[in-house]
């Protein structure tokens, strides 16, 4: 794999991951214009990894007492306010789990035309900008229900589809259930947890079975790529947004749309 390319498509991933601007739809969109080859099962994986890092990472105080609450809730059967929110955090991922079981062959086929992610960028774009100028702002994500909860991992399950953006439904519902910009940003950053680990244990497991050769290169480099551009996509985002608010993501994803329809 070309190392530039490897570089490109990481920070890509990196990036877009945690952005509400959709990393499945950047990165099936610019090696589809770029003539570039397929990146290959086992840089996936690689990328994966490295977003789940950087997530982690900078997320380790907050998983330590979700993890720690969660456990103990376990053995109390007793909920304080981090055991709900990590008990929030596994629930909502149900929904995305399922649908992708049951929608896998149509996400990996149908579904990754350039005129879908067109639609998708444009129509969900707008609907955030809606929810962040509509949205009360008033909760954080501890208030979560578990009726928000579940139609936080509803709208989370509609991002298979290329170009919807997972953190992007995932804030855009959370705005319009009345969370606080940076809650719904929080919220949608450790519902990714579970999705990632997910993604790519079902990425791995292919791997497992496939004869292609790897480029441990290609690998490590996008691996380290991926996670700090993540890592530091993540930190300027949770300060931007309470002054910029989502409407920067908004423009970005009309012109995008608009330039894809374009070149079609």
């Amino acid at each position: 794999m070309d190392t530039l390319h490897a570089v490109w498509l990481a920070l890509l991933q990196g990036l877009t991951e945690f952005l509400p601007i959709s990393s499945s739809g950047h990165l099936i969109l610019v090696p589809r214009f770029l003539g570039w080859p397929d990146q290959g099962l086992a840089f996936d994986v690689a990328v994966h990894v490295g977003t789940l890092t950087a997530v982690l990472a900078y997320f380790r105080q907050d998983v330590q007492k979700l993890t720690r609450s969660w456990l103990g809730s376990l053995l109390t059967r007793r909920l304080d306010e981090h055991s709900r929110l990590a008990w929030g955090v596994l629930l909502g991922t149900i929904p995305v789990g399922l649908a992708g079981l049951a929608m896998s062959d149509v996400v990996s086929t149908a579904l990754r035309d350039p005129r879908v992610i067109a639609a998708t960028t444009i129509g969900f774009g707008l609907l955030l900008g809606a929810a962040d100028y509509l949205g009360k702002r008033s909760r954080d994500e501890h208030s979560l229900t578990l009726k928000d909860v579940l139609l936080i991992g509803v709208a989370q399950a509609v991002a298979l589809v290329p170009g919807t953006s997972r953190s992007g439904i995932t804030m855009t519902a959370g705005l319009l259930l009345g969370l606080t910009r940076e809650a719904a940003a929080r919220f949608s950053f450790l519902l990714s947890i579970p999705v990632i680990v997910l993604a790519g244990g079902l990425e791995g497991l292919e791997l497992l079975h496939s004869t292609s050769a790897v480029d441990w290169n290609a690998i490590l480099l996008g691996t380290a790529v991926s996670a700090v551009s993540a890592y530091l996509c993540i930190h300027f985002f949770l300060k931007l947004i309470g002054r910029a608010g989502m409407w920067p993501f908004v423009l970005y994803r009309l012109l995008l749309g608009a330039a894809i329809i374009a070149v079609l």
